[in-house]
């Protein structure tokens, strides 16, 4: 059984991976409304990854016995003028993620809950690949330009890579 203080910890981060769904659903419908179908897919892509990774701390707080406390999510703030700034917020959000996922590891480790601690590697590996996908989002846009034939060339691979994310992020699929 896990601590008083890892369970509050984790409820903490349920809520904060459902924010991240409630983030991407808007910043989903954002790019929609914008004419950036692509975009508009890869945003709901990672909404469901957000809620998959939610829904795996669910499990693991039951499976050790403990409470799952939902809070009510806060919600996201109107998306940024610009795609260009929408995926630095992102990446700012992404950064806020691993930083709580690495303050949860090290609360595992000054408690030597080792099957927590075990059980946070799969997060902080993914955060890694979280910041990468956007770090290189952002490099391609500073490349090809936000605009014009640039951003359409970025918006389909956003699309094409949203199907393959749509396959591994549905539940049950080891996400």
């Amino acid at each position: 059984m896990i601590s008083e203080a890892m369970c509050t910890r984790m409820n903490e981060q349920i809520n904060r991976e459902l924010y991240s769904a409630y983030l991407y659903l808007s910043l989903s419908a954002h790019a929609e409304r914008i004419n950036l179908k692509g975009t508009a897919a890869w945003f709901m892509a990672k909404h469901g990854e957000e809620m998959v990774h939610a829904l795996k701390m669910y499990r693991y707080l039951l499976d050790q016995d403990a409470a799952v406390e939902l809070t009510a999510v806060a919600a996201p703030p109107a998306a940024p003028e610009g795609v260009m700034a929408v995926f630095e917020e992102t990446l700012a959000h992404e950064r806020s993620v691993t930083a709580a996922i690495n303050d949860l590891v090290d609360l595992a480790l000054s408690e030597k809950d080792h099957a927590t601690n075990i059980f946070l590697h799969w997060f902080v590996t993914e955060q890694i690949e979280e910041e990468a996908t956007v770090n290189d989002i952002i490099g391609r846009l500073r490349l090809f330009g936000d605009q014009g034939q640039g951003l359409l060339m970025i918006d389909n691979e956003l699309g094409a890579t949203a199907k393959t994310m749509g396959q591994t992020a549905a539940p049950g699929a080891g996400a």
